[in-house]
């Protein structure tokens, strides 16, 4: 199923920014070129946040274990284009998983680690989607017996897989079935034209009012990788080593697919703290870390090696970027949601560089290559603030038909432009990265809505969901109760009550404040910023 408009297709062919190889033959093509290579490392700790012993695999050995699984996929009846959906953390078995369905020709939907099963359970509805690969566990999270409920109440869902060592009754699990087909499974290749123009994914937005579907071809993702891979100098020898969950624009295209492009190493890393991150790159001596952007200054200190090369992660809730000068190359990634990235190097400049409107080729000396990507603003009233338009190679252009239709897909301007409602401050050489401090909370959304969840808690009169700026998280999410006379709530009991209705992980407030009545605007709605002002007078809690 292609996600693009025939005459974009063309012109990014003509281009030369398009190519007919897709994901999974990128990995095939260095497994046939260099088999003893080490492509895929699982963390040493991997059994403390998940089941199984760690892993280490050669591109042969990988190769042949993609091989066997597309081909049980397409066994038990998984044929293209069928969507299947995969929450898993960083693991080898998982990223085994994501590439032999794309072998297999399927539509891989990655979901993210903090999504409860309210949340998947609508996600792989909404996009219908015909199989689940679930983690047994993350650190204590039973994702796996989650599953099971989903596949439950789900009908569609045909098929539900298990990775680790504690697959609860009910999935399949992969790691035995494979093993006891054995050499039996064997994967024939489908010829399929413009292989690499179908669609790969269907990731989520959510940065706007509800979680979005955004699909996204191979060639989607290698355009996004493309911009990584010339900037921060990742080549066949380098050492990659990825904390963030392949389940999104950050983890795929600045983690994996410039791995698969390079055909270099890639170690999988859980996220527990810096100083494990720090000494896990140690270990390995990576040469290239991802690490949020607000802990860069602090990770550049722990590492030892200056040859390491820092990727500094800004999503769009991420505080202004301190100013500091590296003792390592440092390239700054700004991620646009799920829309489009862009990277550079800090270069000997203690501060970060503006992201430039107009096309972005890559890294310095890529001018004269076509345009990966192409930046706008919208044009508002002095009282309104500029929002992000993005257009190019790498941005998606179809949002997937789901079951909620119109109001859930992505929008675009006449003029070519998509419209990602990603606020922005202009300056002098462009925009200052993707969002504004304070404005967003990743994963959030519209914060009418979590007003409604806080509200439902009893005894509660009235509640509101607001935003506080974080100096290394950017945003934290907090929430103001009113409680109704004579009442008088209980922290705790509120946030056992959301745990219980399966609320998202990332609505669940960081403090909360017991207010007498909530600060209201002129036209009586709720003032978010004077709550946000008085936060630092008031006593709260801690969540």
């Amino acid at each position: 199923m292609k996600a693009t408009v025939d005459s974009l297709t063309k012109e990014y062919h003509e281009s030369g920014v398009w190519s007919d190889v897709p994901l999974d033959e990128l990995f095939k093509t260095t497994a046939a070129q260099h088999p003893d290579r080490l492509a895929l490392v699982d963390a040493p700790d991997r059994a403390a946040w998940t089941g199984g012993e760690p892993r280490r695999l050669t591109y042969a050995e990988a190769d042949r274990e993609i091989d066997r699984l597309a081909a049980f996929y397409n066994t038990v009846g998984l044929s293209a284009d069928h969507v299947i959906g995969v929450q898993a953390p960083n693991t080898v078995d998982t990223v085994i998983a994501v590439l032999a369905a794309l072998r297999a020709d399927l539509i891989v939907s990655p979901l993210p680690l903090h999504w409860r099963q309210k949340n998947v359970l609508e996600a792989l509805n909404s996009i219908g989607a015909k199989g689940f690969i679930a983690a047994d566990r993350v650190e204590t999270r039973d994702v796996g017996t989650a599953a099971r409920d989903v596949a439950a109440d789900l009908f569609s869902l045909r098929f539900v897989f298990g990775l680790g060592k504690d697959v609860p009754d009910g999935l399949i699990e992969l790691g035995p079935m494979l093993a006891e087909m054995g050499d039996g499974l064997s994967f024939v290749t489908r010829e399929r034209p413009d292989p690499a123009d179908h669609t790969a994914t269907i990731c989520w937005s959510r940065s706007g009012e509800e979680n979005v579907p955004v699909s996204r071809c191979h060639n989607h993702w290698i355009s996004a990788a493309q911009m990584i891979v010339n900037e921060a100098e990742i080549s066949e020898n380098s050492t990659i080593l990825v904390p963030y969950s392949l389940s999104g624009l950050t983890g795929l295209g600045a983690g994996l697919v410039p791995f698969l492009m390079t055909g270099s190493t890639l170690h999988l890393h859980h996220p527990t703290s810096l100083a494990n991150l720090a000494t896990h790159a140690n270990d390995v001596e990576a040469d290239i870390v991802m690490t949020p952007g607000p802990l860069a200054q602090t990770l550049d200190r722990k590492l030892g090696s200056t040859k390491t090369t820092v990727l500094a992660a800004w999503n769009i809730s991420a505080p202004h970027p301190t100013t500091f000068v590296a003792r390592r190359r440092l390239v700054d990634v700004h991620i646009a949601d799920e829309f489009a990235l862009v990277a550079r190097a800090r270069g000997p400049s203690a501060k970060i560089k503006a992201t430039a409107l107009g096309k972005h080729n890559g890294s310095i000396g890529c001018e004269n290559r076509p345009a990966l990507l192409e930046i706008a603003v919208t044009e508002e009233g002095e009282a309104q603030t500029p929002t992000l338009l993005v257009k190019g190679p790498m941005v998606p252009e179809i949002g997937w038909r789901t079951i909620n239709g119109e109001r859930r897909r992505v929008r675009w301007e006449g003029t070519g432009y998509l419209k990602t409602n990603i606020k922005v401050d202009l300056v002098d050489d462009g925009i200052a990265g993707f969002g504004i401090p304070g404005t967003y909370a990743l994963g959030t959304g519209n914060l009418e809505t979590i007003d409604v969840i806080y509200s439902s808690y009893p005894g509660i009169r009235e509640a509101a969901a607001f935003i506080v700026e974080d100096p290394v998280l950017g945003a934290r999410m907090y929430a103001a109760l009113v409680p109704e006379t004579s009442n008088v709530p209980d922290a705790a009991s509120f946030f056992a009550f959301l745990d219980a209705d399966g609320v998202d992980l990332a609505k669940i407030p960081h403090r909360v404040l017991i207010l007498q009545s909530l600060p209201r605007n002129a036209d009586g709605t709720i003032c978010r910023e004077k709550l946000t002002m008085r936060t630092q007078r008031l006593p709260a809690a801690v969540a």
